[in-house]
């Protein structure tokens, strides 16, 4: 069961001789001074899991009573609640009533609990602790989160609830999660035997899963079962088409592909190489001033893979760009790729944002002002002293939703040992030399896994031609895709076809995409009202000129009104701010086919042009 967004947070207790201990990463379990605690009936047994599931926050009465009853609660629900809420707080009573176990505060009842208590939020700790670790420490604290687990979470009994049956599905794709971060670090550590015999069941109950199968997949290979590891792919490439008519993605390919030549370290992350030494005389203590990282991070693995080559590579230069429109994960894998080469930059790695809550460029001496409790100094440095202190400290630095070329220059450093990751909705093509990466949107099957981590694998599966319509309606943005799951996560009552054919609808389907306080289209319409007004007018045209697919220059003119060495340089443009898509490979303007993404096109059919088309000789 989700935690409760908008509820007051909860301090949990310290812990105390005698303590008891809660287990919900198998079957539900309390021992009290080491011997198992009678739980009493179903009802009450699933009372004590929706709490333990959502530890010290508040569970409201309703979402209680969803969870015992979720067809017809009987009109004494209430009552019967509070029964069951009663014996809990008997059996669990550890003598300190000036602060209760379990407890009712305005927004509902509360359990609380330690890391030290629940193997949950233990289990969470040691995921979130592995983070940008080096490969032998994330190893290490990953096994042991993996440990706690004794079994399918809550057990099969209290999986009747659906309620409950949605959380333990959760439960187990962060298990499924750090499976695979845990795989990863250990063939880096040239561990491959341990993680063939670690994946091989969770391969065989999770056959589309395929961060999954792509390390199973190298540690045959580089455990020298080679025939293996290719038998691993082919037979994933079939099953991929049989059940979705898809293809394996770009990632898993080229992994294939290196397997298939004999490299043995096939799919392995760069090493982030020895630990660096501690600061010394004169340099800052190591900062690490990013924001939260996404658990269930879904894609993007070959760009991630690219973009941890770049930066921690000391040949490849000082700044990387990675580009594409809103909402398609930049942010997401920049932090993504700072947190894991945290060893790389023992001087610290920060995210600076360089646009305000409304869409608008920030002042540079408001970024700079960020920036002092990185370089140690009392107050925010100038634009020169910043860059001279990036040159000299192997930092990392996100900057983050850079407007334009004159915003970011100020900030980059002229060489040295400091890396600046630059991401941009446009090509920022007055920056060199900078390496750039677009991000192209998500693959179907990641996109169908991220919305199953959402929503539950199990919808997914009960209607999983609607679930295709649905990532496929998003377009391939994370964001929408994440926008979507969350408001099916709430809207439990709506088939996942209905919604399909909301998105399906033009007119109404970016009103769709929103949940709480994310919508898309806010999304949108910031980078819309950055472009400069041409070229909004010149993509409104685009959008309601050329059909729904790709496009070609002869299509453009018509649209635009114009003759097509006209339209070249205006599709040229619409390119660099962005908004169109151009072939990956090289070929001549009039041959090229474009695209504006699925969303974008949306978007821009919305806004109408203030001006007629010119008329261009």
């Amino acid at each position: 069961m989700p935690r409760p967004s908008a509820q007051p947070a909860v301090s949990p207790p310290a812990a105390s001789p005698g303590t008891l201990r809660f287990s919900v990463l198998g079957p539900l379990a309390v021992h009290g001074d080491g011997r198992p605690l009678p739980l009493g009936p179903l009802k009450q047994r699933v009372v004590l899991a929706a709490l333990l599931s959502s530890a010290n926050s508040p569970v409201s009465v309703d979402a209680l009573t969803d969870a015992v009853w979720p067809e017809e609660p009987p009109r004494t629900a209430r009552k019967n609640l509070q029964v069951y809420v009663s014996a809990l707080r008997a059996l669990l009573a550890d003598g300190d009533p000036g602060r209760p176990r379990l407890s009712h505060t305005g927004a509902g009842y509360v359990l609380r609990a330690t890391e030290d208590e629940l193997d949950l939020l233990r289990f969470r700790a040691l995921v979130r602790a592995a983070e940008g670790q080096q490969p032998r420490e994330a190893a290490r604290l990953l096994r042991q989160a993996l440990d706690l687990w004794e079994g399918a979470p809550l057990g099969d009994d209290l999986r009747r609830s659906p309620r409950l049956a949605e959380e333990a599905e959760r439960l187990e794709l962060r298990r499924l999660t750090a499976y695979e971060t845990w795989a990863e670090a250990e063939l880096r550590l040239g561990g491959a035997s341990a993680v063939v015999e670690g994946l091989r069941d969770l391969v065989e109950r999770h056959p589309l899963r395929e961060r999954l199968r792509s390390a199973w997949m190298c540690a045959l290979s580089a455990s020298g079962r080679r025939a293996e590891a290719l038998a691993v792919y082919d037979d994933y490439r079939q099953l991929l088409a049989r059940e979705l008519g898809l293809e394996p993605s770009g990632a898993m390919a080229a992994r294939y592909r290196a397997v298939l030549a004999g490299e043995e370290r096939a799919g392995a992350e760069p090493d982030a190489g020895p630990p660096k030494a501690p600061p010394g005389p004169g340099r800052c203590p190591a900062t690490a001033a990013l924001p939260p990282d996404l658990a269930d991070l879904t894609g993007h693995g070959e760009e991630l893979h690219d973009l941890l080559d770049l930066l921690a590579d000391d040949g490849a230069g000082g700044v990387v760009l990675l580009s594409g429109p809103a909402g398609s994960g930049k942010t997401t894998l920049a932090v993504r790729a700072a947190r894991l080469l945290g060893g790389r930059f023992p001087d610290g790695r920060l995210c600076l944002s360089l646009r305000d809550a409304d869409g608008r460029p920030r002042p540079l001496s408001a970024v700079l002002a960020e920036t002092a409790g990185l370089t140690g100094r009392a107050g925010p440095p100038g634009a020169q002293e910043w860059r001279e202190w990036l040159a000299r400290h192997r930092a990392l630095v996100i900057l983050d939703d850079v407007p334009d070329e004159s915003a970011v220059r100020p900030l980059l450093p002229y060489g040295g040992q400091g890396r600046v990751l630059l991401t941009a909705r446009g090509q920022l093509g007055g920056l060199a030399p900078v390496h750039r990466l677009p991000l192209p949107p998500l693959g179907t099957a990641e996109a169908l896994q991220l919305l199953a981590g959402l929503v539950g694998p199990g919808r997914v599966r009960a209607d999983r031609e609607a679930a295709l319509r649905i990532v496929r309606a998003c377009g391939g943005s994370p964001l929408a895709v994440r926008v979507s799951g969350m408001r099916l996560a709430v809207l439990r009552h709506v088939p996942l076809r209905e919604f399909a054919d909301r998105l399906t609808d033009p007119v109404g389907a970016l009103d769709e995409l929103t949940s709480g306080d994310v919508s898309v289209r806010r999304w949108l319409a910031r980078g819309w009202a950055a472009l400069p007004e041409e070229c909004g007018r010149d993509a409104n045209r685009l959008a309601l000129g050329t059909g729904d697919g790709p496009f070609g220059l002869t299509e453009a003119a018509e649209a635009l009104g114009c003759d097509e060495r006209h339209a070249v340089r205006v599709v040229e443009e619409l390119i660099e701010a962005g908004m169109v898509t151009s072939p990956c490979g090289e070929v001549t303007a009039h041959a090229a086919r474009y695209e504006l993404p699925h969303l974008i096109r949306l978007y821009a059919r919305c806004v109408r042009s203030a001006e007629p088309a010119p008329v261009q000789g």
